[in-house]
């Protein structure tokens, strides 16, 4: 049965943070193969520490692309910048260790089968125009809003690494009022944490955050809840590739298969099954069949097609769900050659997936957001 009356909290991470910094690296070193081969057979992996970046994993390619030149440049754009920070893209270490592909696995490939097996999930709802849920995009909202003023200068104090956080109250199942918003970001060692403490609420939170679901009189507010945050980023943590799932996807917000999607060729089903699963799942909410829709693919290593469909519309759809299975078979290639086709995927667009989630932004290169065959559907359905 599906939940009325609720809170649902989920977070979000600022492109500084460790985790992130190392799903940037990952994609950055895939745009680079892919530009020059876009067949190029990719899987990088990356862990950063105080003072070091290394790369592992195993690319087959017929091009050359210098890592460590790509490690640092991403580093440098994320915002470390200063040896002081504990990390930094001048001094730090760059160790790699990439291998080819195995030859087993690619054999399955080759004729056209999935890269592994595996089971990915799409989600969709019209809670916001861009049909995801509230609690994930408000705190993405945040969290670039935290890094926009520090790259501009609004608040020259604040350091790359951050986190935000948005708790919302439900109704009758849909978003009611804003409850908490938490927001962590690292600083300079010499700010008060009143003066940041109103800046946040005043130049980050509220210039994003909806007003009419802000509640001024009983929003509760976290900020810097420790009450310091100097040492950060990936010398205050270590970093590696993947391990943001959710902040990447749907913010806790239905189910995950778990696997990743940073570092990974279109041919790895964990990124391109799961972005054609957003894709169905978007195109079912914007045709009105359901107002909130989770589709579950599955897939076999070398297998083309996927093993399994399922779709749950929470109760909010206008056919049955057997029907709109039927619909998605009917409309949508799921073989993993049909999807990097459709969806176009053989392009250097992946590093700007790495932070800030890899759906709901309006973005041209996000095919998998378009909304292209919500009036097919709509039309098939018969609503």
């Amino acid at each position: 049965m599906a939940r009325k009356n609720y809170f649902f909290t989920s977070e979000s991470v600022t492109e500084g943070h460790p985790d992130k910094i190392a799903d940037q690296i990952s994609d950055a070193i895939l745009d680079a193969i892919i530009a020059q081969d876009p067949v190029a057979r990719v899987a990088c992996e990356t862990l950063v520490t105080t003072g070091l970046a290394f790369v592992a994993g195993e690319i087959s390619t017929t091009c050359y692309v210098h890592i460590p030149d790509i490690v640092r440049e991403t580093i440098k754009n994320i915002g470390y910048t200063r040896a002081k920070y504990g990390f930094d893209y001048e001094t730090c270490s760059v160790i790699t260790s990439i291998d080819q592909q195995s030859g087993d696995i690619a054999m399955g490939v080759d004729t056209g089968g999935a890269g592994d097996q595996g089971l990915m999930f799409g989600f969709a709802c019209n809670e916001t125009e861009e049909l995801m849920p509230l609690p994930i995009m408000l705190a993405h909202k945040i969290a670039m809003r935290l890094s926009e003023v520090r790259k501009n200068d609004v608040l020259p104090y604040l350091r790359p690494d951050g986190k935000s956080q948005v708790t919302i109250e439900y109704k009758d199942g849909k978003p009611f009022r804003i409850d908490t918003i938490v927001v962590s970001s690292q600083h300079s060692p010499d700010v008060h944490m009143k003066d940041m403490k109103e800046d946040i609420i005043e130049k980050v939170i509220k210039p994003v955050v909806p007003k009419k679901l802000l509640d001024e009189e009983n929003v509760k507010y976290y900020i810097n809840p420790t009450g310091r945050f100097v040492v950060g980023g990936p010398m205050g943590d270590t970093g590696l590739t993947g391990r943001k799932i959710i902040v990447d996807s749907y913010g806790g917000v239905g189910s995950h298969g778990g696997g990743c999607f940073s570092g990974k060729d279109p041919t790895k089903v964990d990124r391109s099954g799961a972005y054609v699963s957003r894709y169905i799942a978007k195109n079912i909410v914007a045709s009105g069949i359901a107002d909130r829709v989770e589709v579950q693919l599955a897939y076999a290593i070398g297998i083309p097609e996927p093993v399994s469909i399922l779709v749950d519309t929470f109760e909010t759809g206008k056919i049955a769900e057997d029907k709109i299975v039927k619909l998605i078979r009917k409309n949508f290639n799921l073989t993993p050659k049909g999807i990097i086709e459709h969806l176009n995927l053989r392009r250097p667009i992946f590093k700007k997936t790495a932070a800030y989630g890899h759906f709901g932004k309006n973005d041209p290169d996000f095919t998998w957001e378009k909304t292209d065959k919500a009036d097919a559907l709509k039309k098939e359905a018969g609503i």
